[in-house]
């Protein structure tokens, strides 16, 4: 799994996918986030547009990735892009009703003139939450929780 809060070598990524292949393994599943970036100088980095905000318009890494991995091993190669509906999968009843429980929260939140808030999940309890506490910060994936889950990439 390569993330953007953890620049990635892409020949480590190949030396893993040799690894698991020499073992028997004859297929591989690397997730690319978003906003992944190689470690500067392992391969070539990608150039992002810009939008009306100054947010970069990402896209393309997975791509990228993809070919490298194919051109440093010799296996075939195959990239796939999650569109937004692949991404969210089927709703649940779950999924459902809480989309219920946010629709009723925001018609509240509208009625009682809270204005400048979303509607959130926190624990199990749908609350208000100001605009400037949802985006003030950026969040990142915790690097404990990657190291947890790095016991299962290979």
């Amino acid at each position: 799994i390569l993330v953007p809060e953890r620049p990635f070598d892409i020949e480590k990524v190949c030396d893993q996918i040799q690894r698991r292949h020499s073992r028997g393994v004859k297929f591989s599943i690397i997730v690319v986030a978003e906003g992944s970036a190689p470690v500067e100088g392992t391969m070539k980095k990608l150039e992002y547009e810009v939008d009306e905000y100054g947010h970069q318009r990402l896209g393309g890494i997975g791509y990228q990735v993809a070919r490298e991995i194919e051109a440093r091993t010799g296996f075939e190669t195959r990239e796939t892009s999650l569109g937004h509906v692949l991404r969210g999968g089927t709703p649940t009843a779950y999924d459902r009703v809480l989309a219920t429980r946010f629709g009723i929260a925001a018609v509240d939140a509208v009625h009682n003139k809270e204005y400048g808030t979303m509607v959130a999940l926190q624990g199990n309890n749908v609350r208000t939450v100001s605009l400037h506490d949802a985006t003030d910060k950026l969040k990142t994936v915790d690097d404990e929780l990657m190291d947890v889950a790095a016991v299962f990439f290979g």
